[in-house]
């Protein structure tokens, strides 16, 4: 089975999701069936739903459509890891077998070690109870953070999206390269070739902008630990979802059959418990 293991759907209302740029094609309904339409035409089979906003309403909503749609075989949602109650609301969600992991807007935390509050640590100490993963969504300057997170939490599972947002519209490379070799350095790891082309010149890109981006996380973390993400509808901004998957099967087509398997499935499906 090909997974896309990053993607989106919201019912568009700007009071709920303040970050959508105005005047975007984001500014939609985007929904199961707009999406099978156009990653069918990839050959992907499937996908991982993931929160656009924070809300445990919307988790429950995405957990709702993945009931009516067979597309949809996980399920990203949030909830308040630095609350008391945390363990309830997690249970409630945890019921349902298409939950598999929680994220939280980490990017947008003005504190960059907002991750190392003792009270978000210990929500995520929470989730192994429930065997959910957790979602890395960082800027590089988050990094940091983010490492001695996954040394504190060595049995936690994380997947880092988007490949943490380089500059890749300047080409910069560093610090983020470093930060990237040390995060991978931890087998609790793994990573979301994902969001690469937002982060780029949307109307100017090229892939051969990507390839130094994309030679460091694969060696960093090898061909066990990467999986394909589409971050649709968002990738929009900057192309369609057949550009997007292209550019990684591009990249990937030097490696072997067994390889490409794993990047466009199998390591997804091993990481989210599928």
């Amino acid at each position: 089975m090909r997974i896309d293991s990053h993607q989106h759907f919201w019912k568009y209302n700007q009071a709920e999701y303040p970050w959508i740029g105005q005047g975007t094609p984001l500014q939609q309904d985007w929904l199961p069936e707009d999406l099978e339409e156009v990653a069918l035409e990839s050959g992907i089979d499937g996908s991982i739903a993931v929160q656009a906003r924070q809300s445990v309403e919307e988790s429950r909503w995405l957990l709702q459509l993945s009931d009516m749609s067979p597309f949809i075989k996980g399920v990203v949602g949030w909830v308040d890891l630095q609350a008391l109650t945390v363990a309830e609301e997690l249970s409630s969600l945890w019921s349902h077998k298409k939950f598999v992991g929680v994220r939280h807007v980490v990017q947008e935390e003005p504190d960059s070690q907002f991750m190392l509050r003792p009270e978000f640590l210990r929500g995520l100490g929470v989730l192994k109870q429930f065997n959910l993963a957790y979602d890395l969504l960082l800027f590089p300057k988050q990094l940091p953070a983010a490492i001695q997170v996954v040394q504190q939490l060595p049995e936690q599972r994380f997947v880092l999206d988007h490949i943490a947002k380089p500059v890749v519209r300047a080409g910069v490379l560093t610090p983020w390269r470093e930060d990237i070799r040390e995060l991978a350095r931890h087998g609790n790891v793994w990573c979301k070739i994902s969001g690469l082309i937002t982060e780029a010149r949307w109307q100017g890109w090229k892939k051969e902008d990507f390839r130094p981006y994309l030679d460091i996380v694969f060696e960093a973390f090898g061909e066990e630990r990467v999986m394909f993400g589409s971050d649709w509808p968002v990738c929009l901004l900057a192309g369609s979802y057949g550009q997007v998957h292209e550019l990684a099967a591009d990249y990937f087509r030097q490696c072997a059959p067994a390889t490409q398997e794993k990047f466009f499935g199998g390591n997804a499906a091993a990481f989210y418990r599928l």
